[in-house]
């Protein structure tokens, strides 16, 4: 088997965006992906953590930060 992972991060209009443009989105890119042999499993959050920047001369630094990124995870057999 072999498998592939998607990052998805939805965009929409603060003002008239809707869950139903996110799921039109997330749709798109599973037909797509599908189009191609892949078979859709499933969506993963990852959390990471993001190192601290010391700036330079320590001036701009920002502190280190978890953050969660959206993954498709989809399989070829």
């Amino acid at each position: 088997m072999e498998y592939k992972v998607i990052p998805f991060i939805a965009s929409i209009d603060p003002k008239t965006g809707t869950s139903a443009h996110v799921a039109v989105q997330l749709e798109n890119l599973i037909n797509i992906t599908a189009s191609e042999g892949w078979k859709y499993i499933r969506l993963e959050s990852v959390t990471t953590f993001v190192n601290p920047d010391n700036g330079c001369f320590g001036l701009g630094a920002k502190a280190g930060y978890n953050t969660s990124r959206q993954m498709l995870v989809f399989v070829k057999e």
